[in-house]
Protein backbone atom coordinates (compact mmCIF):
# COMPACT_ATOMS: atom_id res chain seq x y z
CA UNK A 1 0.00 0.00 0.00
CA UNK A 2 1.42 3.51 -1.03
CA UNK A 3 2.73 5.42 2.10
CA UNK A 4 0.24 8.41 2.48
CA UNK A 5 1.85 11.44 4.34
CA UNK A 6 -0.38 13.39 7.00
CA UNK A 7 1.31 16.03 9.62
CA UNK A 8 4.80 14.50 9.36
CA UNK A 9 3.00 10.76 9.87
CA UNK A 10 3.73 8.05 7.45
CA UNK A 11 1.63 4.93 6.89
CA UNK A 12 3.42 1.95 7.25
CA UNK A 13 4.62 -0.36 5.19
CA UNK A 14 3.22 -3.17 7.36
CA UNK A 15 -0.24 -2.35 7.33
CA UNK A 16 -2.37 -2.71 3.80
CA UNK A 17 -5.42 -3.50 2.78
CA UNK A 18 -6.38 -6.70 1.86
CA UNK A 19 -9.94 -6.28 0.46
CA UNK A 20 -12.58 -4.01 -0.75
CA UNK A 21 -16.22 -5.82 -1.54
CA UNK A 22 -19.69 -4.82 -0.99
CA UNK A 23 -21.23 -5.17 1.75
CA UNK A 24 -25.32 -4.88 1.51
CA UNK A 25 -26.68 -4.36 5.01
CA UNK A 26 -30.12 -3.16 6.77
CA UNK A 27 -28.49 0.22 6.87
CA UNK A 28 -27.56 0.51 3.17
CA UNK A 29 -24.61 -0.86 0.66
CA UNK A 30 -21.20 -0.08 2.31
CA UNK A 31 -17.77 -1.46 1.14
CA UNK A 32 -15.97 -3.80 3.55
CA UNK A 33 -12.24 -2.78 3.32
CA UNK A 34 -9.72 -5.14 5.21
CA UNK A 35 -7.03 -4.43 6.49
CA UNK A 36 -3.91 -5.68 8.55
CA UNK A 37 -0.76 -4.52 10.43
CA UNK A 38 2.28 -6.24 11.20
CA UNK A 39 4.17 -5.99 14.26
CA UNK A 40 7.04 -8.32 14.89
CA UNK A 41 4.78 -11.90 15.00
CA UNK A 42 1.70 -10.43 15.97
CA UNK A 43 -0.71 -9.85 13.09
CA UNK A 44 -3.70 -6.97 13.75
CA UNK A 45 -6.49 -6.60 11.49
CA UNK A 46 -9.17 -4.51 11.11
CA UNK A 47 -12.60 -3.79 9.06
CA UNK A 48 -13.19 -0.64 7.45
CA UNK A 49 -17.16 -0.30 6.42
CA UNK A 50 -17.03 2.82 3.83
CA UNK A 51 -20.52 4.16 3.00
CA UNK A 52 -20.33 7.05 0.04
CA UNK A 53 -17.67 9.41 -0.65
CA UNK A 54 -15.35 10.49 2.20
CA UNK A 55 -14.15 13.42 0.21
CA UNK A 56 -17.03 15.08 0.76
CA UNK A 57 -16.54 17.56 3.81
CA UNK A 58 -15.36 16.17 6.89
CA UNK A 59 -16.56 12.61 7.33
CA UNK A 60 -18.40 10.60 10.15
CA UNK A 61 -16.25 8.29 11.90
CA UNK A 62 -16.71 5.87 14.21
CA UNK A 63 -13.77 3.19 15.65
CA UNK A 64 -15.76 0.16 17.34
CA UNK A 65 -13.94 -2.58 19.33
CA UNK A 66 -15.29 -5.66 18.77
CA UNK A 67 -17.09 -6.90 21.64
CA UNK A 68 -18.94 -10.24 20.80
CA UNK A 69 -21.37 -10.53 23.53
CA UNK A 70 -22.77 -7.21 22.94
CA UNK A 71 -22.49 -6.87 18.90
CA UNK A 72 -23.60 -10.67 18.49
CA UNK A 73 -25.27 -12.16 21.24
CA UNK A 74 -26.83 -8.51 22.20
CA UNK A 75 -25.47 -8.57 25.75
CA UNK A 76 -26.81 -5.39 27.99
CA UNK A 77 -24.09 -6.01 30.16
CA UNK A 78 -23.05 -3.35 27.85
CA UNK A 79 -23.46 -0.56 25.51
CA UNK A 80 -21.43 -2.00 22.80
CA UNK A 81 -24.12 -3.58 20.54
CA UNK A 82 -26.43 -0.28 20.78
CA UNK A 83 -23.38 1.88 20.06
CA UNK A 84 -22.25 -0.15 16.85
CA UNK A 85 -26.51 0.36 15.55
CA UNK A 86 -26.78 3.59 16.76
CA UNK A 87 -23.07 4.49 14.79
CA UNK A 88 -24.28 2.32 11.58
CA UNK A 89 -27.78 4.72 11.44
CA UNK A 90 -26.24 7.41 11.77
CA UNK A 91 -23.53 6.69 8.73
CA UNK A 92 -26.78 6.32 6.93
CA UNK A 93 -28.67 8.52 7.91
CA UNK A 94 -26.13 10.66 5.84
CA UNK A 95 -25.61 9.04 3.11
CA UNK A 96 -21.79 8.47 3.62
CA UNK A 97 -19.12 8.11 6.66
CA UNK A 98 -16.90 5.57 8.11
CA UNK A 99 -17.18 2.76 10.75
CA UNK A 100 -13.73 0.86 11.67
CA UNK A 101 -14.80 -2.55 13.52
CA UNK A 102 -11.18 -3.63 15.37
CA UNK A 103 -10.37 -6.80 16.83
CA UNK A 104 -10.19 -5.51 20.40
CA UNK A 105 -12.09 -7.60 22.17
CA UNK A 106 -12.77 -7.00 26.05
CA UNK A 107 -10.52 -3.74 25.67
CA UNK A 108 -7.66 -5.41 24.66
CA UNK A 109 -7.53 -8.18 26.77
CA UNK A 110 -9.49 -11.03 25.13
CA UNK A 111 -12.57 -12.40 24.94
CA UNK A 112 -12.11 -15.71 27.62
CA UNK A 113 -10.00 -13.10 30.07
CA UNK A 114 -13.30 -10.72 29.49
CA UNK A 115 -16.04 -13.45 30.25
CA UNK A 116 -13.40 -14.50 33.45
CA UNK A 117 -13.83 -10.66 34.16
CA UNK A 118 -17.35 -11.13 34.17
CA UNK A 119 -17.57 -14.05 36.68
CA UNK A 120 -15.54 -11.39 38.75
CA UNK A 121 -18.19 -8.51 38.39
CA UNK A 122 -21.42 -11.10 38.98
CA UNK A 123 -18.91 -11.60 42.60
CA UNK A 124 -19.47 -7.70 43.17
CA UNK A 125 -16.31 -6.20 41.53
CA UNK A 126 -16.34 -3.09 38.73
CA UNK A 127 -15.38 -3.42 35.16
CA UNK A 128 -11.72 -1.63 36.08
CA UNK A 129 -11.32 -3.79 39.63
CA UNK A 130 -11.78 -6.85 37.37
CA UNK A 131 -9.06 -6.22 35.01
CA UNK A 132 -7.28 -5.10 37.18
CA UNK A 133 -7.80 -8.25 39.51
CA UNK A 134 -6.92 -10.94 36.62
CA UNK A 135 -3.35 -8.69 35.82
CA UNK A 136 -4.75 -6.68 33.10
CA UNK A 137 -4.57 -3.20 32.24
CA UNK A 138 -7.72 -1.18 32.69
CA UNK A 139 -8.27 -0.29 29.12
CA UNK A 140 -5.20 -2.35 26.77
CA UNK A 141 -6.79 -1.13 23.73
CA UNK A 142 -4.28 0.90 21.32
CA UNK A 143 -5.67 2.87 18.27
CA UNK A 144 -2.77 2.91 15.58
CA UNK A 145 -4.06 0.52 13.13
CA UNK A 146 -7.41 2.73 13.54
CA UNK A 147 -5.70 5.97 12.84
CA UNK A 148 -3.22 4.04 9.75
CA UNK A 149 -6.66 3.08 8.49
CA UNK A 150 -8.08 6.57 8.19
CA UNK A 151 -4.63 8.05 6.85
CA UNK A 152 -4.43 5.17 4.09
CA UNK A 153 -8.15 6.39 2.99
CA UNK A 154 -6.64 10.22 2.68
CA UNK A 155 -8.77 10.93 5.48
CA UNK A 156 -7.29 13.52 7.33
CA UNK A 157 -9.83 15.51 9.38
CA UNK A 158 -13.11 13.34 11.39
CA UNK A 159 -16.20 14.01 13.08
CA UNK A 160 -15.71 11.45 15.86
CA UNK A 161 -18.22 9.06 17.12
CA UNK A 162 -17.27 8.36 20.52
CA UNK A 163 -17.57 9.31 24.25
CA UNK A 164 -13.56 7.87 25.11
CA UNK A 165 -11.44 10.67 25.29
CA UNK A 166 -8.57 8.16 24.10
CA UNK A 167 -9.86 7.90 21.34
CA UNK A 168 -9.78 11.10 20.26
CA UNK A 169 -6.56 12.10 21.32
CA UNK A 170 -4.72 9.02 19.70
CA UNK A 171 -6.59 10.07 16.38
CA UNK A 172 -5.08 13.39 16.45
CA UNK A 173 -1.64 12.19 18.14
CA UNK A 174 -1.34 10.21 14.46
CA UNK A 175 -2.38 13.23 12.49
CA UNK A 176 -5.99 13.45 11.64
CA UNK A 177 -7.86 16.44 13.12
CA UNK A 178 -11.16 15.45 15.34
CA UNK A 179 -12.95 18.93 14.41
CA UNK A 180 -16.31 17.16 16.50
CA UNK A 181 -16.62 14.69 19.08
CA UNK A 182 -19.70 13.52 18.97
CA UNK A 183 -21.28 11.39 21.36
CA UNK A 184 -22.34 8.22 20.82
CA UNK A 185 -24.23 7.32 24.30
CA UNK A 186 -27.19 5.02 24.79
CA UNK A 187 -30.20 5.25 27.68
CA UNK A 188 -28.60 3.14 30.17
CA UNK A 189 -30.42 0.07 31.71
CA UNK A 190 -30.65 -1.47 34.78
CA UNK A 191 -27.72 -4.31 33.42
CA UNK A 192 -25.45 -1.66 32.74
CA UNK A 193 -25.82 1.34 34.71
CA UNK A 194 -23.03 0.00 37.16
CA UNK A 195 -20.75 -0.71 33.89
CA UNK A 196 -21.51 2.67 32.40
CA UNK A 197 -20.97 4.49 35.66
CA UNK A 198 -17.58 2.92 36.35
CA UNK A 199 -16.64 4.14 32.73
CA UNK A 200 -17.76 7.81 33.99
CA UNK A 201 -15.99 7.78 36.61
CA UNK A 202 -13.11 5.71 36.57
CA UNK A 203 -12.17 5.83 33.36
CA UNK A 204 -13.15 9.47 32.09
CA UNK A 205 -15.80 8.60 29.49
CA UNK A 206 -18.04 11.44 28.42
CA UNK A 207 -21.29 10.40 29.63
CA UNK A 208 -24.30 11.54 30.73
CA UNK A 209 -26.53 8.34 32.04
CA UNK A 210 -29.75 10.17 31.29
Amino acid sequence: MRAVEREEFIVPDTTRQLSNAKLPTKWGEFRALGFERRVGEKVETAVALVMGDLSQGTPLVRIHSECLTGDVFGSQRCDCGEQFETAMQAIADEGSGLLIYERQEGRGIGLMAKLQAYELQDQGMDTVEANQHLGYAVDARDYVLPAEILLALNVCRVRLMTNNPKKVEAVEKAGVKVEERMACEVKPGKHDIFYLKTKKQKMGHHLTLV
